[in-house]
């Protein structure tokens, strides 16, 4: 797909957005969802999108959709590197086919990254639910202890 189009009301987020598919749910407010990606790039990839946006991309989202996103990134981010103790840690956001989009539904991505440790290729290699059951609930934990995001 291209950087322009039209919003694909049945996209994976928007399905899980009215509750038509399942996710890993970490956080939710008001204004964002964040959950944990079942192709992970690395242990505890997260992603997070606004909720009422109905953006493709950073060319088309509200700024107050955007900002609530972006403050949430932050916060979950100090959370996830708080818990899973990373050597560092990669924020991004893609737009469009040629830069690795593949759900068109404004989204940004947190991956933990430990040194000596390759991130799988993005969207490939399924993780085990077990896994990601295990670390949505040591993340959800640590979220409420530190009062939520």
């Amino acid at each position: 797909m291209s950087l322009h189009g039209q919003y694909d009301s049945r996209n994976i987020f928007a399905l899980i957005l009215n509750g038509d598919a399942p996710c890993y749910k970490i956080y939710e407010d008001e204004q964002v969802l964040a959950f944990l990606d079942v192709f992970p790039q690395s242990y505890g990839h997260t992603l997070v999108i606004p909720k009422s946006s109905q953006a493709r991309n950073i060319l088309e989202v509200e700024p107050a959709a955007l900002s609530a996103m972006m403050a949430a990134v932050q916060r979950l981010t100090r959370i996830i590197v708080d818990e899973l103790q990373p050597d560092g840690v990669q924020i991004a956001q893609f737009n469009g086919a040629a830069a690795g989009q593949t759900v068109y539904h404004i989204h940004m991505h947190i991956v933990p990254r430990w040194e000596g440790k390759e991130a799988s290729e993005h969207g490939r290699g399924k993780a085990e639910a077990q896994e990601l059951q295990a670390l949505q609930a040591r993340l959800v934990e640590r979220i409420s202890a530190q009062g939520g995001v």
